[in-house]
């Protein structure tokens, strides 16, 4: 009872069927063969309402904002034109939560990713409770997703496979994963076109040689469209079929990148078409989605532009900040050159003043010196004598022409009379020597012991002061 409980709560899981006993009775009719039972009741839904027909139409799809897709969800049926046939406005699958789709007023919900995911999904519960056929077969259970790796890898061997078999005369399928390739698409503000290749089906040879690989369409789609093309063997591919819903092959579709992780099915076209007939097609649903790729290149343009405009903006604010604040370092280092230059300035006011000051106190200290020591000179000359036999008349002419004369003892010695000169003038001492004329005698520090006899200059001398060089 456990097993038939659990097959039931995943077949309403997957399917979104809320009616219990339907559900009861779809398992039943089946077996209890779960995975059986899915791929019945999927194939069921996409035959549904009197049979439509194989291509559906695109809507006026100018409005891309999320308000517009919630419309175009909540919409029905539209008529093609025909013979009053009711075909789906779109399908509208969002990734990776579910796929909304509508067909003569039934909308059909599924959980997940619709059928994108659904195989992986299903064996992979199967496999956790022990239903799946690969687990009754001792084999390991399908992962429940695909890898981006791996789906890149099955999409690169799809292409190779295809070139080998019908030449490289096709469209160029993009080799990478679905989401990838639909990205690609967004970003290149194109359609996206999808081809799922059944290679056990009857007319697949034919479409591809004759319809895919033809030039002229093969040429418009590469122009117009992103293509992506993959095996329904594949892993990927299979999954593809399965959320699309392809209920007949060859089949192809053409979808769009939309808001909010959802991809929008703008047109599937099942079994053979000729090449004529396909162009048709794809140029119907490029006219009528024009609006929505040039709205979107539009904005993305804008988008671009302000982008543009904020970061030169930006890097003007940033310029002008970075102007002002050199200038501000400008300003700041000429203030410290010119307080540096002030301070030095101050500095070496100070220090000639300083300098003045001790040169004023030096000097005036000197002329203290030498005033005290012309005062110890004169005391040292003791009173002039008065004239007689053993007293010497000494005249003096100093360098501005003036005469000194005094008298001295005849054993006076010579410095007594330099002691005479040096306190009756300015002279700085000891830079002169006491000469005379005639005949010319210096009287230098050789003879500054000798007395004025003893030098000859006794009873009178006239001598004059010859300043040092």
């Amino acid at each position: 009872m456990s097993d038939v409980a659990d097959k039931l709560s995943y077949f309403q899981a997957i399917t979104g069927v809320e009616d219990a006993d339907l559900c009861r009775e779809i398992l039943s009719a089946h077996g209890w063969d779960l995975e059986l039972a899915v791929s019945s009741f999927t194939s069921t839904s996409n035959s549904d309402g009197n049979n439509p027909p194989t291509t559906s139409s695109v809507a006026n799809v100018a409005d891309t904002s999320d308000e517009a897709f919630e419309r175009f969800e909540q919409s029905e049926i539209v008529n093609n034109g025909g013979a009053g046939s009711p075909v789906l406005v779109w399908n509208i699958i969002t990734l990776p939560i579910s796929i909304i789709s509508g067909s003569l007023g039934l909308v059909s919900s599924a959980i997940g990713l619709a059928f994108w995911i659904a195989g992986g999904v299903l064996s992979y519960s199967l496999g956790l409770i022990g239903l799946s056929s690969s687990a009754r077969n001792g084999e390991s259970p399908s992962a429940p997703f695909v890898s981006e790796t791996a789906a890149a890898s099955e999409a690169m061997r799809f292409v190779s496979v295809f070139d080998r078999e019908y030449g490289d005369r096709r469209p160029n399928f993009v080799p990478e994963s679905f989401m990838d390739v639909l990205q690609r698409s967004r970003s290149e503000f194109k359609l996206m076109f999808v081809y799922l290749h059944s290679p056990d089906h009857p007319d697949t040879a034919y479409f591809c040689e004759e319809t895919l690989c033809s030039e002229v369409l093969s040429a418009f789609i590469n122009e117009n469209f992103v293509a992506w093309g993959g095996g329904i063997r594949a892993s990927e591919g299979f999954k593809m079929s399965n959320s699309l819903k392809a209920s007949k092959f060859p089949f192809c579709a053409v979808v769009m990148a939309a808001t909010n992780q959802r991809i929008v099915l703008l047109q599937q076209v099942e079994g053979p078409k000729s090449p004529e007939e396909m162009l048709t097609v794809l140029q119907r649903v490029l006219e009528e989605s024009s609006p929505v790729l040039v709205a979107a290149r539009l904005e993305a343009e804008e988008r671009i532009n302000n982008i543009r405009l904020r970061e030169e903006q930006d890097a003007a604010y940033r310029a002008a900040l970075e102007a002002d604040q050199a200038r501000e370092r400008q300003r700041k280092e000429e203030e410290e050159r010119l307080a540096r230059e002030a301070a030095e300035a101050e500095r070496k006011r100070k220090e000639e003043n300083e300098a003045r000051e001790k040169a004023a106190r030096e000097a005036a200290e000197r002329e203290i010196a030498l005033v005290r020591l012309r005062e110890e000179k004169a005391l040292s000359l003791g009173p002039e004598p008065e004239k007689g036999p053993d007293v010497t008349q000494v005249l003096v002419r100093l360098p501005d022409g003036e005469r000194k004369g005094r008298r001295f003892n005849c054993t006076a010695t010579i410095q007594s009379l330099y002691d005479f000169v040096d306190s009756l003038s300015s002279l700085e001492i000891g830079n002169y020597t006491l000469a005379s004329n005639f005949p010319r005698v210096l009287y230098g520090r050789g003879k500054l012991s000798s007395t004025l006899k003893e030098a000859g200059l006794h009873p009178q001398v006239s001598l004059f002061v010859e300043l040092n060089s």
